[in-house]
């Protein structure tokens, strides 16, 4: 993780400032998923019936790719330099632009947006995020992530 002090975080506004190492979503990762989720859905666990569909066998949930932001940010995204914590703060907008098929690998590019101080210490930190499917030139997702870092 880029270590950053509040002085410099603005010059990384518009600044692509980190990709994730790739992460395989393998079936067992769907399945697990699946259970905690209670989404049985069949294109996600019942690879015979999904075979049947046009993506050809199980694809992830469109969650479990989001859900993978927060691992997938771990190395990526800049961290302020004193920071006591850092939270999720939401999403501006998602879009699930493709599937992930079972046994691909993912990784996300992130560009920061925008950063705002705010008062006891805050930043709001905004990155647009992109979702890269391994071998494929269509993103799984896109997304305008709200974080925030207390220093």
């Amino acid at each position: 993780m880029p270590v950053v002090t509040p002085d410099q975080i603005n010059d990384y506004i518009g600044k692509e400032v980190g990709v994730s190492d790739w992460v395989l979503v393998d079936q067992d990762r769907i399945d697990k998923f699946a259970d905690v989720t209670e989404d049985l859905q069949f294109i996600h666990v019942d690879p015979e019936a999904a075979a049947k569909t046009p993506f050809g066998g199980t694809i992830a949930h469109g969650f479990l790719t989001l859900s993978m932001l927060s691992k997938m940010a771990a190395g990526a995204v800049l961290i302020l330099e004193g920071i006591k914590m850092g939270v999720n703060y939401g999403f501006e907008k998602v879009r699930f632009v493709n599937a992930v098929r079972a046994g691909k690998k993912i990784r996300a590019r992130f560009a920061l947006k925008s950063v705002e101080k705010r008062s006891g210490g805050q930043w709001s930190l905004v990155y647009d995020v992109k979702v890269e499917i391994d071998g494929e030139e269509k993103p799984a997702l896109i997304a305008e992530w709200l974080t925030m870092q207390v220093v």
